[in-house]
């Protein structure tokens, strides 16, 4: 038997409960994985919510980092003993230990704890195909970031800082700010006392940004087509204030022929070669020091209820891991 946390219901952080289960022998292709640390993250609130709802009764969480205990018969890419992360998949990560499909399984260098690989595997993929892939960021460009002092805020605002790029963020207070500033934010707006439009436009001298990264919705929604130049990319990837309302197309058209786009990250890492791309630069990122990630908050199985209260509070900086 293992502890996993299961919801027999959708609703809030109380529905999360510590559960003993069994773990099964792996299918042909997949492995059993022992896991060290795991990443808590803003999906994991939408499918215990019902936001993005899941067959029920169900395990929760999409990343984790550990050890191959055991693979099935035709399982190449891993071996038991290996050290690994993954990001995405079945939801069940929230576990002592789990069965899950072997392509999904990444090899962590030598050079990356545990910790780091599940604070910064998920999110750290996100910030890729958002940069390299959704918008190729190049140096000379200035973009808008909401929450860049969440987990992959942070690690964004690093990344495109090493490729020249200036960013603008908004926070929340000035704690934030200072973290985001720290971690390479060029301009920081505290949205709780400054209009960011406002700011934005303050910033780039009436213009507006190219592309705006927006993982909040609701709230900003508004805003950030505001901040749009002509033909500017609106990269919606996030629903933190809730889902933003139906709107008709030719809301697009009056701001400035702009372009919207809602990517998911399965989609941009479906084929093997793509994740195995991606978390290679991930890692090389961390490893060179362009990219540093710290998991600031650390909480055990047990409270997994008390990681969500404080990611959907927003009381958060940086990444969230639960400690099995």
């Amino acid at each position: 038997m293992t502890q996993a946390i299961l919801i027999k219901s959708h609703g809030g952080p109380e529905v999360l409960s510590l559960q003993d289960v069994s773990v099964g022998p792996p299918a042909a292709d997949a492995a059993v994985v022992r896991h060290t640390a795991i990443g808590v993250n803003y999906i994991d609130t939408y499918h215990r919510s019902g936001l993005y709802p899941l067959p029920l009764p169900s395990g929760l969480g999409v990343e984790g980092a550990g050890v191959v205990e055991s693979v099935g018969d035709s399982v190449t890419n891993v071996k038991p003993g290996d050290r690994v992360a993954y990001a995405g998949g079945p939801p069940g990560s929230y576990s002592e230990r789990r069965v899950i499909p072997a392509r999904l399984l990444v090899r962590v260098p030598d050079s990356i704890s545990d910790e780091t690989a599940a604070a910064a595997l998920l999110q750290g993929l996100t910030v890729h195909s958002l940069i390299q892939r959704v918008y190729k960021a190049k140096e000379g460009d200035t973009v808008l970031w909401h929450a860049a002092a969440g987990g992959v805020g942070l690690i964004a605002c690093q990344w495109l800082r090493s490729l020249g790029v200036t960013v603008i963020g908004t926070v929340s207070t000035d704690e934030k700010a200072e973290v985001a500033r720290a971690h390479g934010c060029t301009h920081v707006i505290v949205y709780s006392r400054e209009n960011f439009v406002d700011r934005v436009k303050e910033i780039t001298g009436g213009v507006g940004v190219p592309v705006v990264f927006d993982s909040v919705g609701k709230t900003t929604w508004e805003g950030s087509l505001q901040c749009l130049r002509r033909f500017g990319l609106m990269v919606s990837f996030g629903n933190a204030s809730g889902a933003v309302e139906p709107f008709p197309a030719s809301v697009l058209a009056s701001r400035g022929s702009l372009f919207l786009t809602r990517p998911v990250l399965g989609d941009y890492l479906a084929e093997r070669q793509d994740l195995e791309r991606a978390s290679t630069e991930l890692f090389a990122a961390i490893r060179q020091q362009a990219v540093k990630v710290e998991a600031k908050q650390k909480f055990s199985l047990l409270q997994a209820a008390e990681a969500h209260r404080s990611l959907e509070s927003r009381n958060t900086i940086g990444a969230t891991i639960l400690i099995p």
